[in-house]
């Protein structure tokens, strides 16, 4: 029975630990860190207790450090025990590294899902069709309506509500036709009005050149 709970806490380790980065982050560490060896001396042998096997790697410009370590449970532990302890008088701060994984050796384009939004368009994407434009939509009724009406008349297409206008369709009334031709829409013998004289713009006397 104590074999098999062993078993169990061993498996429940080995899951809590598998996924976690083998690598620290120490974030904004003295700027004497990078200058004095007796500080680096002493900042690397708080990790080296952990794994004796342990790597650093210094960005003196981001004021940072990454500490590698065997397997992730010695990180674990490291980061557990001395995050945000003293460090030449500066708090000590620890964070998992990120792991990055690439598929490949190479960095891949990236997937062209929307390439044709681009300008110029490139070619649309698989299975793209080009959407048929609607058919028009033609008023039979109302051309109906406004073809027998004459000149001066009026239609009404929409009726007025509390709170909307109506809507009228008026037909000019034709003054100025020429009286010379027939007109099929008026029968009576009402004397017309003479059509109005256009007068044309003089133009003006020329004057010569003024001689020196």
């Amino acid at each position: 029975m104590q074999k098999s709970t062993r078993t169990t806490e061993e498996a429940t380790v080995a899951v809590q630990f598998t996924d976690l980065p083998n690598a620290l982050i120490a974030c904004k560490v003295a700027v004497d860190l990078f200058d004095d060896s007796g500080v680096k001396a002493r900042f690397e042998g708080l990790f080296r207790s952990f794994d004796p096997q342990v790597q650093f790697q210094y960005f003196r410009s981001f004021r940072r450090v990454r500490i590698s370590f065997q397997d992730a449970l010695a990180a674990a532990e490291a980061r557990l025990r001395l995050h945000k302890t003293d460090l030449n008088g500066r708090e000590m701060r620890l964070y998992f590294a990120q792991s990055v994984h690439i598929g490949g050796p190479h960095l891949e384009p990236p997937k062209p899902d929307k390439q044709f939004l681009i300008s110029p368009p490139a070619s649309p994407p698989v299975g793209w069709e080009q959407s048929p434009d609607a058919r028009p939509v033609v008023n039979y009724d109302l051309l109906c309506a406004i073809a027998k009406l004459g000149p001066g008349d009026k239609y009404e297409l929409h009726t007025a509500t509390p709170t909307t206008p109506s809507v009228v369709v008026h037909v000019c009334e034709d003054d100025h036709a020429d009286s010379s031709g027939p007109d099929d829409s008026d029968h009576d013998d009402k004397p017309r009005p003479p059509r109005p004289k256009i007068i044309q713009t003089r133009r003006p006397d020329f004057v010569g050149g003024v001689k020196q």
